[in-house]
């Protein structure tokens, strides 16, 4: 398995999770940052919960990326796996998951994180692929578990 169809693979099983303003784990929810994060298997003591997506500030998130330890990509150039910042309003960020089918994130509307097939339909701001293997195994520990404690009925 490629390292995006892993990213990919741990994307997918975050489905369902519920939607929470800077959320880190699958108990308490997540936003597009720890979905982001999660599938890519950035540990989250590397990610900060004081940023504000919305804002016209790309650069900084595209510094945390960087920091991160993202590779800067040409957004024509991005496959499944790799990780779009987008621009949904004027004044706000988003970040996404390109799955091969389409894209994966946390959906603040529908209040979980979901997959939906199809193009991006917001401006691609910047693309960015992570390096190393997210993990040998496509289910990180933290997302094994009964899907009824993790998921929105």
């Amino acid at each position: 398995m490629s390292r995006g169809e892993r990213i990919v693979a741990r994307a997918r099983a975050l489905i369902g999770i519920r939607f929470r303003p800077q959320g880190r784990s699958v108990d308490d929810g997540l936003d597009c940052i720890g979905v982001a994060m999660m599938a890519t298997g950035i540990p989250k003591h590397r990610v900060r919960r004081d940023y504000c997506l919305h804002s016209n500030n790309a650069e900084e998130v595209n510094g945390e990326f960087d920091e991160c330890g993202f590779i800067r990509i040409a957004p024509a150039g991005a496959a499944a796996g790799d990780v779009l910042l987008v621009r949904p309003t004027a004044s706000a960020l988003h970040v996404v998951i390109l799955t091969g089918t389409g894209y994966l994130h946390a959906d603040m509307r529908l209040r979980r994180t979901v997959e939906v097939p199809g193009d991006v339909p917001w401006p691609t701001v910047s693309a960015w692929r992570h390096p190393g293997q997210a993990a040998a195994d496509p289910l990180a520990p933290e997302l094994v578990g009964p899907a009824s404690a993790r998921r929105l009925n």
